[in-house]
């Protein structure tokens, strides 16, 4: 089974010279507050240390780390009523598969029904202030139709100009790499915007904001995509191994991470057929990412 861990890695800073290795570490709040402002430099400030917290404005609107929760000011006194945000670490490369020991099986069936029985309460204000989407109708409002590889999808229109980018790559990609035109020519339809929550949470999925998309396949082969989909048939669907999975190509991922998306097939519930924009956890995670005002048809090979 592969190793799936919420470990804080560090964004990379450049020290000055005078520094010294006693000096403090940089605090996991600062971290993320600073990976959000580089991740989302239209719609944010910097990030700042007020009011004993680290804070960054988006679109004039104060939010605070507040032990990883995201709140406005108005709600920081209410932070024990909310669950911390999951900055979760994100691997480069899909993990090596290993098929889980009995504790493992015993952990995961333990977690899903803690995780069923006790949702996680989040606030969704950062999020919804970030994307500018407090309900269903502003969401609307916020999405546009565009083509991605011959299909048509509607997604926030703050992610058009790196889906293209990552189309680009991909017909590229696909001139001379025979499993990434298969895998084109495979697709039946993609699904982008939708307002609902992440399936088995109180969360709202990153389709309400039309900042995520999945990319259906004219057929599965009798392989396995969505964790929910595999427990059906599958009680301990964490033990799926990758050959049994459908997975897109690897060149396929490779574009979507470098435009600042993260794919659903890293994730222990998993879902391989999915993609959403989170530059943010990539940047947490030291993944490389391409650089919007540098970046060419050629760059991303």
């Amino acid at each position: 089974m592969p190793e799936y861990t919420q470990h804080e890695a560090p964004i990379p800073v450049q020290l000055p010279a005078e520094q010294t290795p006693e000096q403090p570490e940089v605090s996991r709040a600062e971290q993320v507050m600073r990976a959000l402002s580089e991740a989302y430099p239209d719609r944010t400030g910097p990030a700042e240390f007020r009011d004993s917290d680290w804070a960054i404005q988006v679109y004039g609107e104060w939010f605070y780390y507040a032990d990883g929760r995201l709140l406005p000011e108005s709600l920081r006194a209410k932070a024990a009523d909310y669950d911390p945000q999951p900055f979760y670490n994100y691997a480069a490369e899909l993990p090596p598969w290993t098929p889980p020991s009995i504790e493992e099986s015993e952990r995961m069936k333990n977690m899903m029904a803690s995780r069923r029985q006790h949702p996680a309460k989040r606030s969704q204000h950062f999020y919804d202030a970030l994307w500018r989407a407090h309900n269903q109708g502003e969401s609307w409002e916020r999405v546009k139709q565009i083509r991605f590889l011959g299909l048509t999808v509607m997604v926030h229109y703050s992610i058009i100009e790196e889906l293209s980018l990552v189309e680009e790559f991909i017909l590229n990609e696909a001139k001379t790499n025979a499993a990434v035109k298969q895998w084109i020519d495979g697709l039946k339809s993609i699904d982008g915007w939708s307002w609902r929550n992440i399936a088995a949470t109180a969360s709202r999925s990153y389709h309400s904001y039309g900042a995520a998309i999945d990319l259906l396949p004219k057929s599965w082969g009798g392989l396995e995509t969505y964790w929910q989909w595999a427990a059906e048939k599958n009680p301990e669907w964490w033990a799926v191994p990758y050959t049994r999975r459908f997975h897109p190509p690897m060149e396929v991922v490779k574009a979507f991470e470098a435009l600042g998306f993260l794919w659903g097939g890293k994730w222990m519930t998993y879902d391989t057929m999915h993609f959403e924009y989170r530059p943010e956890i990539l940047l947490l995670s030291n993944v490389p990412q391409a650089d919007l005002h540098l970046i060419n048809s050629q760059s991303l090979k």
